[in-house]
Protein backbone atom coordinates (compact mmCIF):
# COMPACT_ATOMS: atom_id res chain seq x y z
CA UNK A 1 0.00 0.00 0.00
CA UNK A 2 1.99 3.44 -1.20
CA UNK A 3 2.25 5.90 1.39
CA UNK A 4 0.66 9.20 2.12
CA UNK A 5 3.53 10.82 1.61
CA UNK A 6 3.51 10.00 -1.51
CA UNK A 7 1.27 11.87 -2.98
CA UNK A 8 1.99 15.77 -4.10
CA UNK A 9 -1.77 17.46 -3.81
CA UNK A 10 -4.70 16.70 -1.91
CA UNK A 11 -7.18 16.66 -5.46
CA UNK A 12 -6.98 17.05 -9.04
CA UNK A 13 -7.84 15.31 -12.33
CA UNK A 14 -6.48 12.25 -13.61
CA UNK A 15 -5.91 10.82 -17.25
CA UNK A 16 -4.04 8.08 -19.17
CA UNK A 17 -2.62 9.49 -22.79
CA UNK A 18 -1.24 6.68 -24.86
CA UNK A 19 -0.91 7.18 -28.75
CA UNK A 20 -1.69 4.80 -31.32
CA UNK A 21 -1.22 4.69 -34.80
CA UNK A 22 -4.94 6.24 -35.75
CA UNK A 23 -5.50 8.08 -32.03
CA UNK A 24 -2.92 11.28 -31.14
CA UNK A 25 -4.34 10.94 -27.19
CA UNK A 26 -2.05 13.00 -26.02
CA UNK A 27 -3.42 15.84 -28.11
CA UNK A 28 -7.20 15.00 -26.55
CA UNK A 29 -5.26 15.44 -23.30
CA UNK A 30 -3.84 18.33 -23.74
CA UNK A 31 -7.42 19.73 -25.09
CA UNK A 32 -8.88 18.29 -21.72
CA UNK A 33 -6.57 19.86 -19.47
CA UNK A 34 -7.16 23.08 -21.20
CA UNK A 35 -10.72 22.84 -21.04
CA UNK A 36 -10.02 22.15 -17.06
CA UNK A 37 -8.12 24.87 -16.33
CA UNK A 38 -10.83 27.33 -18.40
CA UNK A 39 -13.73 26.10 -16.30
CA UNK A 40 -12.88 24.95 -13.02
CA UNK A 41 -10.83 26.41 -10.03
CA UNK A 42 -10.20 22.69 -8.68
CA UNK A 43 -7.90 22.40 -11.91
CA UNK A 44 -4.64 20.20 -11.37
CA UNK A 45 -4.18 17.82 -13.93
CA UNK A 46 -1.88 14.98 -14.43
CA UNK A 47 -1.23 12.45 -17.02
CA UNK A 48 0.31 8.97 -17.39
CA UNK A 49 2.40 8.33 -20.57
CA UNK A 50 4.14 5.35 -22.03
CA UNK A 51 7.74 6.17 -23.30
CA UNK A 52 6.38 5.94 -27.28
CA UNK A 53 4.21 8.92 -26.34
CA UNK A 54 6.51 10.80 -23.51
CA UNK A 55 8.83 11.08 -26.74
CA UNK A 56 6.18 13.93 -28.21
CA UNK A 57 5.62 15.60 -24.99
CA UNK A 58 6.08 19.77 -26.56
CA UNK A 59 6.57 22.55 -24.33
CA UNK A 60 3.18 23.55 -24.65
CA UNK A 61 1.83 20.23 -23.12
CA UNK A 62 4.41 20.85 -20.18
CA UNK A 63 3.15 24.27 -19.27
CA UNK A 64 -0.31 22.95 -19.18
CA UNK A 65 -0.12 19.37 -17.41
CA UNK A 66 1.11 19.92 -13.59
CA UNK A 67 2.07 16.51 -13.49
CA UNK A 68 3.46 14.06 -16.63
CA UNK A 69 3.52 10.63 -15.04
CA UNK A 70 5.63 7.75 -16.39
CA UNK A 71 3.03 4.37 -16.94
CA UNK A 72 4.74 1.33 -15.42
CA UNK A 73 4.95 -1.58 -17.61
CA UNK A 74 2.77 -0.68 -20.11
CA UNK A 75 0.35 -3.16 -21.69
CA UNK A 76 -0.21 -2.57 -25.61
CA UNK A 77 -3.50 -2.41 -25.24
CA UNK A 78 -3.89 0.96 -23.48
CA UNK A 79 -6.89 0.27 -21.52
CA UNK A 80 -5.47 -2.97 -20.03
CA UNK A 81 -3.37 -0.20 -17.69
CA UNK A 82 -6.74 1.50 -15.75
CA UNK A 83 -5.48 -0.46 -13.08
CA UNK A 84 -2.56 1.25 -12.35
CA UNK A 85 -4.45 4.99 -11.74
CA UNK A 86 -4.27 4.47 -7.80
CA UNK A 87 -0.94 3.59 -7.76
CA UNK A 88 -0.01 6.67 -10.18
CA UNK A 89 -1.79 9.17 -9.55
CA UNK A 90 -0.52 12.36 -7.73
CA UNK A 91 -3.58 13.20 -6.04
CA UNK A 92 -4.81 11.34 -2.53
CA UNK A 93 -8.07 13.11 -4.26
CA UNK A 94 -8.70 12.08 -7.90
CA UNK A 95 -11.03 12.49 -10.64
CA UNK A 96 -9.61 9.41 -13.40
CA UNK A 97 -11.20 10.84 -17.12
CA UNK A 98 -10.80 9.13 -20.54
CA UNK A 99 -9.20 11.44 -22.36
CA UNK A 100 -12.04 12.32 -24.94
CA UNK A 101 -14.37 14.54 -22.10
CA UNK A 102 -14.63 18.10 -22.20
CA UNK A 103 -15.39 20.64 -19.53
CA UNK A 104 -17.66 23.51 -20.56
CA UNK A 105 -18.65 24.38 -17.00
CA UNK A 106 -17.64 24.78 -13.38
CA UNK A 107 -18.50 21.71 -11.46
CA UNK A 108 -16.15 22.14 -8.57
CA UNK A 109 -18.92 21.77 -5.78
CA UNK A 110 -19.49 17.82 -7.35
CA UNK A 111 -16.17 17.24 -5.06
CA UNK A 112 -18.34 17.66 -2.21
CA UNK A 113 -20.64 14.81 -2.52
CA UNK A 114 -18.62 12.01 -4.12
CA UNK A 115 -16.23 12.31 -1.09
CA UNK A 116 -18.84 10.77 0.44
CA UNK A 117 -16.96 7.07 0.01
CA UNK A 118 -13.85 6.78 -1.17
CA UNK A 119 -15.20 5.29 -4.68
CA UNK A 120 -18.22 6.92 -6.48
CA UNK A 121 -18.74 5.92 -9.98
CA UNK A 122 -20.83 7.48 -12.95
CA UNK A 123 -23.83 5.48 -13.16
CA UNK A 124 -26.05 7.75 -15.03
CA UNK A 125 -24.88 9.08 -18.34
CA UNK A 126 -26.75 11.69 -20.55
CA UNK A 127 -27.81 12.42 -23.95
CA UNK A 128 -26.64 15.95 -25.40
CA UNK A 129 -29.87 17.21 -24.29
CA UNK A 130 -28.65 16.63 -20.77
CA UNK A 131 -31.58 14.41 -20.10
CA UNK A 132 -30.31 10.84 -18.17
CA UNK A 133 -30.29 7.83 -20.67
CA UNK A 134 -31.75 4.51 -21.13
CA UNK A 135 -30.26 3.26 -23.99
CA UNK A 136 -29.37 0.16 -23.43
CA UNK A 137 -27.82 -0.65 -27.26
CA UNK A 138 -24.55 -0.80 -25.20
CA UNK A 139 -24.97 -2.90 -22.15
CA UNK A 140 -26.24 -6.17 -23.22
CA UNK A 141 -23.34 -7.82 -21.15
CA UNK A 142 -23.96 -6.09 -18.25
CA UNK A 143 -27.66 -7.30 -18.51
CA UNK A 144 -26.75 -10.47 -19.21
CA UNK A 145 -24.77 -11.03 -16.60
CA UNK A 146 -26.58 -8.09 -13.85
CA UNK A 147 -23.69 -6.11 -13.54
CA UNK A 148 -23.52 -2.71 -12.30
CA UNK A 149 -23.76 0.09 -14.18
CA UNK A 150 -21.03 2.07 -14.07
CA UNK A 151 -19.17 3.90 -16.09
CA UNK A 152 -15.08 4.86 -16.64
CA UNK A 153 -15.42 7.67 -18.72
CA UNK A 154 -15.44 9.44 -14.67
CA UNK A 155 -15.25 8.40 -11.58
CA UNK A 156 -13.58 9.10 -8.37
CA UNK A 157 -11.83 7.71 -5.58
CA UNK A 158 -9.64 8.72 -2.82
CA UNK A 159 -6.75 7.39 -1.21
CA UNK A 160 -7.93 4.17 1.13
CA UNK A 161 -8.27 0.92 1.45
CA UNK A 162 -12.06 0.07 0.24
CA UNK A 163 -10.42 2.19 -3.48
CA UNK A 164 -7.24 -0.05 -2.74
CA UNK A 165 -9.17 -3.49 -2.89
CA UNK A 166 -10.98 -2.26 -5.81
CA UNK A 167 -8.09 -1.56 -8.06
CA UNK A 168 -6.29 -4.47 -6.77
CA UNK A 169 -9.16 -6.39 -8.16
CA UNK A 170 -9.62 -4.48 -11.38
CA UNK A 171 -5.67 -5.63 -12.17
CA UNK A 172 -7.18 -9.05 -11.41
CA UNK A 173 -9.72 -9.14 -13.84
CA UNK A 174 -7.16 -8.19 -16.29
CA UNK A 175 -5.21 -10.53 -15.48
CA UNK A 176 -7.69 -13.25 -15.50
CA UNK A 177 -9.70 -11.82 -18.72
CA UNK A 178 -9.90 -15.51 -20.83
CA UNK A 179 -11.37 -16.80 -17.35
CA UNK A 180 -14.13 -14.64 -17.25
CA UNK A 181 -14.64 -14.45 -20.80
CA UNK A 182 -15.30 -17.90 -21.37
CA UNK A 183 -16.25 -19.63 -17.80
CA UNK A 184 -17.72 -16.70 -15.55
CA UNK A 185 -19.23 -14.31 -17.73
CA UNK A 186 -22.13 -15.20 -20.38
CA UNK A 187 -22.26 -13.98 -24.34
CA UNK A 188 -18.74 -12.47 -23.75
CA UNK A 189 -17.05 -12.05 -26.83
CA UNK A 190 -14.30 -9.22 -25.98
CA UNK A 191 -10.86 -10.57 -26.51
CA UNK A 192 -9.75 -7.15 -24.56
CA UNK A 193 -12.15 -6.36 -21.82
CA UNK A 194 -13.38 -2.40 -21.66
CA UNK A 195 -12.42 -0.60 -18.61
CA UNK A 196 -16.58 -0.41 -18.02
CA UNK A 197 -16.55 -3.97 -18.12
CA UNK A 198 -13.65 -4.75 -16.19
CA UNK A 199 -14.74 -2.35 -13.33
CA UNK A 200 -18.03 -3.66 -13.06
CA UNK A 201 -17.08 -6.71 -12.40
CA UNK A 202 -14.55 -5.68 -9.83
CA UNK A 203 -17.75 -3.28 -8.17
CA UNK A 204 -19.61 -6.37 -8.32
CA UNK A 205 -17.05 -8.08 -6.43
CA UNK A 206 -16.22 -6.03 -4.27
CA UNK A 207 -19.66 -4.72 -3.36
CA UNK A 208 -21.35 -2.11 -5.52
CA UNK A 209 -22.38 -0.22 -2.75
CA UNK A 210 -19.23 0.64 -1.46
CA UNK A 211 -18.42 2.45 -5.11
CA UNK A 212 -21.81 4.18 -6.38
CA UNK A 213 -23.85 6.73 -5.05
CA UNK A 214 -27.41 6.28 -6.21
CA UNK A 215 -28.64 9.14 -5.02
CA UNK A 216 -26.28 11.86 -6.52
CA UNK A 217 -26.76 12.90 -9.73
CA UNK A 218 -23.20 13.09 -10.24
CA UNK A 219 -20.56 12.17 -11.42
CA UNK A 220 -22.02 12.32 -14.76
CA UNK A 221 -21.37 13.42 -18.27
CA UNK A 222 -23.51 13.31 -21.87
CA UNK A 223 -22.22 10.50 -23.79
CA UNK A 224 -22.49 11.11 -27.30
CA UNK A 225 -21.90 7.97 -28.68
CA UNK A 226 -25.00 7.45 -31.20
CA UNK A 227 -27.91 5.24 -29.34
CA UNK A 228 -27.91 7.54 -26.51
CA UNK A 229 -28.63 10.50 -28.70
CA UNK A 230 -31.30 8.45 -30.93
CA UNK A 231 -29.26 7.47 -33.59
CA UNK A 232 -28.39 4.28 -34.74
CA UNK A 233 -25.43 2.69 -32.46
CA UNK A 234 -22.71 2.84 -34.91
CA UNK A 235 -23.36 6.79 -36.15
CA UNK A 236 -21.01 9.36 -35.85
CA UNK A 237 -23.00 12.76 -34.43
CA UNK A 238 -20.49 14.51 -36.07
CA UNK A 239 -22.61 13.75 -39.65
CA UNK A 240 -25.44 14.28 -38.11
CA UNK A 241 -26.09 17.53 -35.34
CA UNK A 242 -24.76 20.61 -35.69
CA UNK A 243 -21.72 21.56 -33.10
CA UNK A 244 -20.06 24.76 -32.20
CA UNK A 245 -17.21 25.44 -29.84
CA UNK A 246 -16.81 29.06 -29.26
CA UNK A 247 -15.39 30.98 -26.15
CA UNK A 248 -15.31 27.32 -24.43
CA UNK A 249 -19.27 27.34 -24.73
CA UNK A 250 -20.12 24.01 -26.94
CA UNK A 251 -23.58 23.88 -28.74
CA UNK A 252 -24.42 20.57 -30.30
CA UNK A 253 -27.69 20.79 -32.29
CA UNK A 254 -28.24 24.29 -30.83
CA UNK A 255 -28.34 22.42 -27.42
CA UNK A 256 -25.64 24.18 -24.92
CA UNK A 257 -23.87 21.81 -22.97
CA UNK A 258 -23.28 22.00 -19.16
CA UNK A 259 -22.41 18.38 -18.33
CA UNK A 260 -18.98 17.52 -19.12
CA UNK A 261 -18.94 16.18 -22.53
CA UNK A 262 -17.75 12.90 -23.93
CA UNK A 263 -17.22 13.69 -27.31
CA UNK A 264 -16.52 10.05 -28.30
CA UNK A 265 -15.86 10.79 -32.02
CA UNK A 266 -11.54 11.73 -31.42
CA UNK A 267 -11.55 13.85 -34.56
CA UNK A 268 -13.29 16.26 -32.87
CA UNK A 269 -10.55 17.45 -31.61
CA UNK A 270 -9.38 19.27 -34.84
CA UNK A 271 -6.97 22.65 -34.98
CA UNK A 272 -10.01 24.91 -35.60
CA UNK A 273 -11.59 23.40 -31.86
CA UNK A 274 -7.94 23.13 -30.27
CA UNK A 275 -7.58 26.54 -30.94
CA UNK A 276 -10.33 28.17 -29.69
CA UNK A 277 -10.08 25.98 -26.49
CA UNK A 278 -6.65 28.02 -26.03
CA UNK A 279 -7.79 31.06 -27.12
CA UNK A 280 -10.57 30.54 -24.45
CA UNK A 281 -8.07 30.93 -21.75
CA UNK A 282 -6.98 34.61 -21.90
CA UNK A 283 -10.84 35.35 -22.32
CA UNK A 284 -12.05 33.83 -18.73
CA UNK A 285 -11.42 35.17 -15.04
CA UNK A 286 -10.45 32.01 -13.64
CA UNK A 287 -11.17 33.54 -9.45
CA UNK A 288 -14.88 35.35 -10.88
Amino acid sequence: MRSPASFKAQQGYFAFAQNTDKVNYLDLAYAQAVSIKNTQKINQYAVAVDAETKKQLTDEHRTTFDYIIDICDPNVHAMSNEWQAWHLTPFKETVKLESDILFTTNVDHWWTGMRLQEVCFTTKIRNYEGKISNARAYRKLFDENNLPDIYTGMYYFRFGRTSMELFQLAEAVYANWTLFRDQLLKNCREDQPSTDVVFAIAARLLGEESCTNPALDYPSFVHMKGAVNGLAPAANWLDVYPHELYNNTLMINFTRQTWPVHYYQKEFINDRNRAELINSSSKLCHDC
